[in-house]
């Protein structure tokens, strides 16, 4: 009869403690499953990243080169020929995102004039390029600008 005085665990659920450092009959001695002994084998060793031995880094032998522009401004792009796939006659800021033609919300929507288009499309953008408002126009349809931002 099974009581509380003689519960054991299944044959093989509990496996015993690895003892390391404990001399070289444990199999675990002298190095303690480390390898060999150095700065590796310490606690709290831990190589830092891009370090290569004591030797300049590749990071630091290499020059630096050009600068980033903070004030750059970027933009969706959005060309006429994905415009002409999605179909619709008017295509306001939030369609861009509805139709997936444009990702960053935080960026605003530029139309290139990569493509045809072949009906009449009201499109509201912040900028467009020359041949997207010649081609725009030339089918009949209508340019509008956001916030009021030139070309």
């Amino acid at each position: 009869m099974i009581t509380l005085a003689n519960l054991k665990p299944a044959k093989g659920a509990v496996k015993k403690r690895k003892r390391i450092g404990r001399g070289p009959g444990s199999g675990y001695g002298k190095t303690a499953g480390r390898g060999m002994n150095g700065q590796k084998s310490r606690s709290g060793y831990a190589r830092k990243r891009g370090f290569e031995g004591g030797q300049m880094p590749l990071s630091r032998r290499v020059p630096k080169r050009g600068f980033t522009n903070i004030f750059k401004k970027e933009y969706n792009i959005v060309n006429l020929s994905e415009i002409e796939r999605i179909g619709l006659d008017e295509i306001k800021y939030e369609d861009f995102f509805e139709k997936r033609l444009a990702r960053y919300s935080k960026r605003k929507i530029k139309i290139l004039g990569s493509g045809e288009l072949t009906r009449k499309v009201k499109i509201h953008a912040h900028k467009f390029s020359e041949s997207a408002v010649r081609k725009i126009k030339k089918s009949g349809g209508e340019v509008i600008l956001i916030e009021g931002e030139g070309n």
